[in-house]
């Protein structure tokens, strides 16, 4: 019996701790579980809690190349990381970045995958069924001679994940992979890995923020509340019981007492269809003029003779938020950089608070428009959180101010004299938007806001553009993150292939599409409901449905 369960045994931790170079406390404290061979685990907990640490551990990343002391016991497959390394563990662990550029070597899809092997010194022919194999497993076959910068995020997070299956290892580690993915993207890279896990019986561990993508397909949860907290490791319903911040249909049914906890739209209907609901309050009407700040007429842009943008007409008030949507490639990002100035019409004119982008350059612009990009470290310049908002408002000839308002609206209080860079992903990308905000732009421009965000962090992103919504600042934002949209935007526009497929608001468009909608809307199929205060305002409402104050649904426990 002893022998069939270590025969089992794919991953153990035994009082694993560890302590990066020059850290005051070890972010891995005393750390014990087991995963066994061909499970799908998901691990989930606050930015700053040692996700991404623990994922490094499992191929030696951890202490290898970040240095600092670790103490305790690590196996994966029966063998030690921190005595062989990533090199000695690379056919044992495949893993995958957040950002699949960076693990990128050559640019052919086929040359790709077979760089690992070349490297391993295997025979051609070996080679070649190797990778022959991999291209039909993620369906990457009509891909093999394309330059991998014409691909799009999700063929080419199935890339990165090809190149690491290329040594037939064991254990598959991914670190967010669908993070920079719109929702059709990410579904097509969890396929894969649903596929790889039940097909091949690969032991894949993941750790992923948008939980609501994935924690339906999964075997365990992992939870690490924070450094020097005890973990959680159970199946995915006894752990999102107890988190506070969780998926809206969990979220849902915890608050209406649905059990067993429902991970999944399919598993949520069985509970909705026993609500009769009366259609909640309508939100009150967004604060706005009736001047557009915005105006977009006939805007074509290319990349090196490439269309990106094609003939997109749109005008946005002072007062709104306007969600761009659609897949990668859409062309959101290029929209957001001609309305800083950053980029320059093709064909077409652009005007930002009465300004022609055109003529105005980007230093007239900014006094008008903040633009918070992608990567929050290409604002991030000082020393420290207080130096950045100085910087900010120095260079529009204004002299330093008292932060305090501002920096705890957005959860960062205590941070003013932290390095930035040295900062979670979570608070660069506030810290971004603080030295953006700081300035009071009339226009704020957001390109995937919630990117690296755990939910506590999202959850304080969203109160926070609520209140800016509120007070009536005018909001362009370029998200995949469907649930901020639900929450947050007046109106949506959908982008295809560089030109404007759908625009109005936003009930009306995420209700009618099956890519774009909500959890809670695809659960309802109604456009009054597209979040959970929308459900459980109605639920208070209607006079009939056993809802007795305390938030559980008497008649679905």
């Amino acid at each position: 019996m002893a022998g069939s369960y270590l025969l089992r045994l794919m991953i153990a931790f035994e009082h694993l701790t560890y302590r990066y170079p020059d850290a005051a406390g070890p972010v891995l404290h005393d750390l014990s579980f087991r995963i066994e061979e061909g499970e799908f685990v998901l691990v989930v907990g606050p930015s700053g809690a040692g996700k991404s640490t623990l994922l490094r551990c499992l191929n030696g990343l951890v202490p290898h190349f970040y240095g600092g002391a670790i103490a305790g016991r690590i196996r994966v497959a029966g063998r030690d990381p921190v005595a062989l390394g990533p090199a000695g563990m690379s056919d044992t662990v495949g893993f995958v970045f957040q950002d699949p550029e960076a693990q990128f070597v050559i640019d052919q899809v086929e040359d790709e995958l077979a760089f690992a092997l070349e490297n391993a010194g295997l025979d051609p022919a070996t080679m070649r069924k190797r990778v022959e194999e991999v291209l039909d497993q993620l369906a990457l076959a009509p891909l093999r001679r394309r330059s991998i910068h014409t691909l799009s995020g999700g063929e080419r997070q199935r890339v990165a994940i090809g190149a690491v299956l290329t040594l037939q290892p064991r254990v598959l580690v991914l670190d967010e992979p669908t993070s920079q993915l719109d929702p059709q993207a990410a579904e097509d890279v969890l396929d894969v890995l649903i596929r790889l896990n039940h097909d091949l019986g690969l032991t894949i561990v993941l750790a992923e923020h948008r939980l609501e993508r994935v924690v339906q397909y999964v075997d365990r949860v992992l939870y690490m509340p924070a450094p020097g907290q005890p973990i959680l490791l159970d199946t995915p319903a006894t752990v999102l019981n107890q988190m506070d911040l969780t998926p809206p249909v969990v979220t849902l049914g915890k608050a209406l007492g649905w059990w067993p906890l429902p991970l999944s739209i399919k598993e949520g209907r069985a509970f909705a269809r026993r609500l009769k609901l009366s259609p909640p309050p309508g939100s009150p009407p967004p604060v706005t003029a009736p001047d557009p700040i915005i105006a977009v007429r006939h805007l074509d842009y290319a990349y090196d003779g490439s269309p990106a943008l094609a003939d997109v007409s749109l005008s946005v008030r002072r007062g709104e938020f306007v969600a761009l949507m659609g897949r990668n490639g859409a062309g959101k990002t290029t929209l957001l950089k001609h309305l800083v100035g950053l980029l320059r019409p093709t064909r077409g004119q652009v005007t930002v608070a009465g300004l022609d982008t055109r003529t105005a350059g980007v230093e007239g612009l900014i006094r008008h428009v903040g633009y918070v990009p992608q990567d929050p470290g290409a604002l991030l310049f000082a020393e420290t959180v207080q130096e950045e908002l100085d910087l900010t408002l120095r260079n529009h000839g204004r002299p330093p101010g008292d932060y305090t308002t501002l920096l705890t609206a957005l959860g960062l209080a205590g941070l003013e004299g932290r390095y930035p860079r040295d900062l979670s992903a979570g608070e660069r990308q506030r810290v971004a938007l603080a030295a953006i905000l700081v300035a009071g732009p009339d226009v704020l421009l957001l390109d995937e806001p919630t990117r690296g965000l755990d939910y506590a962090q999202k959850e304080a992103l969203t109160a926070f553009l609520q209140a800016e919504r509120g007070r009536g600042r005018t909001v362009v934002m370029a998200t995949h993150d469907v649930e901020l949209v639900a929450r947050c935007a007046d109106r949506v526009v959908l982008l295809g292939d560089g030109q404007v497929v759908v625009d109005g608001p936003a009930r009306q468009v995420m209700s009618e599409s099956l890519v774009f909608a909500s959890q809670v809307n695809k659960l309802f199929r109604d456009p009054a409901f597209l979040t959970v205060d929308d459900v459980l305002r109605a639920v208070e409402a209607s006079s009939s449905t056993g809802y007795n104050g305390r938030r559980t649904w008497r008649g679905c426990v």
